[in-house]
């Protein structure tokens, strides 16, 4: 059966920019809702100094959760090879971090979507950061995850591979076990794209999850494809909701998961509007587990 994690999604300006919020406040917001792990982001404020890595674990641990996800942005189609082995290093250093705090899987990107970059190009450079991140991984027991994703908060440009052709060619470019996606349904909606059309094309390379949903605050979804999937900023037709009451179908979801054996993470990236929204999500993804994955 799938594991639940939750991220800290409506508290990520308070972790990671003002400190208004410490992660040993968000950990003990998180314990009541009994799931089992809490994703990582490596750039939370305090994971800046190394001897806070072992006993902030122990704080998660200590509450009968683990810390298996981490969530990176690693930029690697920038031009400047200089930049692209300053972001590997970078990267190098998150898997230290996972291990560190006890995680199994490591998220990548591929970058920026730069309006120079082609297509072939992006693929190469991503596909070559990737491959040289992998030996690291792979001696520390770490799966890298290559998320749908839509954009960075602190990027100019939308990720390079968001669109679900160009998402899969990299995937396909990248052949090795300690490889593979996180799936996110909502960010396909952002790309103007069908979630369920992009999870058959990679279900049988998904390791982890992410579950939001999202709901249209106007108009249609024919309406959100004719604009460019938030390109310049976050589809306005696009707001986040309770896990259950958007656009996704998680039936539909999960039951392509179940049948090409997943059995790993789902992380909860949800609770804009408070943890009681949060509370709600989860316990629609505890009903919907059990559902399709009956003990």
């Amino acid at each position: 059966m799938p594991k639940l994690a939750v991220f800290p999604k409506a508290f990520m300006q308070a972790l990671c920019k003002d400190g208004s919020m410490t992660l040993s406040q968000w950990i003990a917001l998180a314990a009541p809702l009994k799931v089992d792990g809490l994703e990582w982001y490596a750039g939370f404020l305090e994971m800046a100094e190394q001897a806070n890595w072992a006993p902030l674990r122990r704080q998660v641990e200590d509450l009968g959760m683990v810390i298996p996800m981490m969530c990176c942005s690693p930029d690697f189609t920038h031009p400047d090879a200089a930049f692209r082995a300053k972001q590997v290093q970078q990267q190098l250093r998150f898997l230290d971090m996972t291990h560190a705090l006890g995680g199994s899987y490591c998220r990548v990107l591929s970058g920026q979507r730069r309006p120079e970059l082609s297509e072939d190009e992006g693929v190469r450079l991503a596909a070559e950061c990737i491959e040289q991140c992998l030996p690291e991984a792979r001696a520390r027991g770490i799966t890298l995850i290559l998320e749908n994703h839509y954009k960075d908060d602190f990027w100019q440009y939308p990720e390079f591979a968001q669109k679900m052709a160009v998402f899969c060619k990299l995937v396909n470019a990248v052949n090795d076990p300690n490889f593979g996606v996180n799936y996110d349904p909502s960010n396909t909606y952002l790309a103007g794209e069908d979630p369920l059309e992009l999870l058959r094309l990679v279900s049988h390379r998904v390791v982890t999850m992410h579950a939001s949903d999202r709901y249209l605050a106007e108009g249609s979804l024919e309406d959100l494809r004719r604009e460019e999937g938030g390109a310049a900023g976050y589809a306005k037709r696009l707001r986040h909701g309770e896990i259950g009451k958007g656009l996704n179908d998680y039936d539909a979801i999960f039951g392509e998961l179940k049948s090409k054996g997943f059995n790993g993470w789902i992380s909860v990236e949800d609770g804009v509007d408070g943890m009681d929204q949060l509370e709600r999500s989860v316990a629609f993804l505890k009903a919907k587990i059990a559902c399709h994955w009956p003990q």
